[in-house]
């Protein structure tokens, strides 16, 4: 059965849900608007206790599989209000620092109040340090966040109701170029997210049945390094991961294609699984590409971690400059929700 995916709606949602903030931790209205779009297609969709969100569809084929993506993204807290009224920031999530300089940003304030904000560094102005800025390695000591207010000191900051823990959003920009590249901050991995409601969508409008009951579950700790070490249904065969594929130098992954990642830093995925995957894209005509990602893990190491026993592997869309503004282009999401699909319908 050949079953179309709307492209045009998963790119829809993708860059509504790019709009929305989500760092982990603080990812409650994107969870929100996920849902909203499943109970549009008639769906309801539940929660862990842990607050990810996972929805089913049945099959009459008792075999159980599971489809992770995670809804949450790189950010901030605030560590501490400067002398000068500005703010330190420990991370949530691995980055260099110097990817976020000149992001734009939102303090996110205890009683549901934002204030806009950029990421600066303590000697930011060429005109005033001259040479001094040049080469200086960007690192906590010297980041600092710029609140949108008129605030010169400690006291002032904190009369703006800025406090200490405060959960801090980088924006994320997205953009759709007329010849279909994406570009965003946090393409790592609303675009899983898109292509897992987008399959879901489709599946419902054919009344097509998944070859095994299927469960779609979105992690929101991921970032952290254990979003999918709970929550997977224990009767889960196979888990099949989607993140984004890393794009540089050394790697096979391309923007405009679906990657199958064989090995990252947690070791390799299961073979069988694997060749499954590229027998399936071989004969739907989907060129996947083989890659090793030596500076990565996903919500399935995380999964197995933590016990799970299911043959498990990852794919995603290609992602250029990943953790800082990224790139992807359409062709690699729509090839990334191809691949599901045929892996969905697939005995």
């Amino acid at each position: 059965m050949n079953i179309t995916v709307d492209n045009d709606y998963m790119i829809d949602v993708l860059l509504e849900l790019l709009r929305i903030p989500s760092p982990t931790g603080y990812t409650d209205e994107a969870n929100k608007y996920v849902e909203s779009k499943l109970k549009e297609m008639g769906i309801k969709p539940e929660r862990t206790k842990k607050k990810a969100l996972y929805w089913q569809l049945k099959s009459d084929n008792p075999e159980q599989r599971t489809i992770a993506s995670h809804i949450d993204t790189l950010g901030a807290v605030v560590k501490e209000i400067k002398e000068n009224g500005r703010l330190k920031l420990s991370m949530i999530g691995g980055y260099d620092w110097a990817t976020i300089e000149g992001a734009e940003a939102i303090i996110h304030l205890y009683d549901g109040r934002k204030i806009t904000a950029t990421v600066v560094n303590e000697k930011q102005s060429t005109h005033v340090f001259g040479p001094e800025l040049r080469g200086m390695k960007r690192t906590e000591k010297i980041m600092e966040l710029r609140p949108d207010a008129k605030t010169n000191n400690e006291k002032d900051t904190e009369k703006l109701g800025i406090e200490v823990g405060n959960i801090v959003s980088f924006e994320s920009n997205p953009k759709l170029t007329q010849n279909g590249y994406i570009k965003a901050r946090h393409l790592d991995n609303k675009a899983a997210v898109a292509v897992s409601l987008a399959v879901s969508k489709a599946l419902l409008e054919s009344e097509a049945m998944p070859a095994a009951t299927t469960t779609f579950f979105v992690s929101n700790y991921e970032e952290v390094g254990h979003g999918a070490a709970t929550g997977i249904p224990n009767e889960t065969t196979e888990l099949l991961c989607i993140d984004m594929a890393a794009v540089g130098e050394g790697q096979s992954s391309k923007e405009d294609k679906v990657s199958l990642c064989v090995k990252d830093s947690s070791g390799p995925y299961d073979y069988e699984f694997n060749q499954k995957l590229r027998d399936l894209a071989k004969k739907n005509h989907i060129d996947l590409q083989n890659d090793v990602y030596p500076y990565y893990g996903s919500d399935a190491s995380a999964a197995w971690r933590a016990g799970g026993d299911f043959r498990a592997t990852l794919i995603g869309p290609g992602v250029d400059a990943s953790h800082a503004y990224e790139r992807s282009h359409k062709d690699a999401i729509i090839e990334t929700a191809g691949l599901v699909m045929a892996y969905v319908l697939s005995k």
